[in-house]
């Protein structure tokens, strides 16, 4: 048995500072680079990251978004809004994530389980092949591409837990939702930070 751990969408557009800034993104950022450094190899046997990757995901870019289908426009591309933030860029890069996975190119796609690997593998071909069965989830944003990612693992027949310490909501009440989702879906929740303070 393999546990895994997943980071979803610590990119520069969602952090202070980008187009979709999440307050405390940055902050989540440096905590989840620690804890990769720390536990990569050993309590987790595999990290792998997501990215939004948009280049065309039509209505999910809008002027007038209403920021839950539509958003403005964000993480396109090989723009520098979709790359991993600076504070975890260079754990991203250092050899502690083994997989990639870039969702959305023409869709929302908020959820990791609708991105593939660089050699077009779906993420949960990618940890079913190498055994994982338990995963922790963490990263931006716990009401939105982190629920939907800890969801999409639990349908799919993975032990989920949500780590909230290494995760930001965008706003309470949306995030206290997403936390009685994850109860009923059987999705363990770990740690006192539900949502920006």
């Amino acid at each position: 048995m393999s546990r895994g751990l997943i980071v979803v969408d610590v990119q520069n557009d969602f952090c202070e500072g980008g187009s979709v800034p999440v307050a405390g993104g940055a902050r989540i950022a440096t905590q989840i680079a620690g804890l990769v450094e720390q536990t990569a190899g050993t309590d987790y046997q595999y990290v792998v990251a997501t990215r939004d990757h948009h280049i065309d995901p039509g209505s999910h870019f809008s002027e007038t978004p209403d920021y839950k289908d539509s958003f403005p426009v964000h993480c396109v591309a090989g723009d520098e809004g979709s790359d991993f933030h600076p504070n975890f860029a260079p754990t991203a890069d250092s050899g502690k994530v083994d997989a990639v996975f870039f969702k959305g190119a023409h869709s929302a796609s908020k959820s990791g389980f609708e991105g593939a690997d660089e050699h077009g593998t779906p993420l949960a071909d990618w940890l079913h092949a190498r055994g994982v069965e338990d995963l922790d989830v963490v990263g931006i944003a716990t009401d939105h591409c982190v629920r939907a990612t800890a969801l999409d693992a639990a349908n799919a027949g993975f032990r989920a837990r949500v780590l909230l310490d290494y995760s930001v909501g965008v706003a309470p009440h949306t995030t206290a939702s997403t936390l009685e989702d994850f109860r009923r879906a059987g999705i363990a929740v770990s740690g006192d930070t539900p949502a920006p303070q």
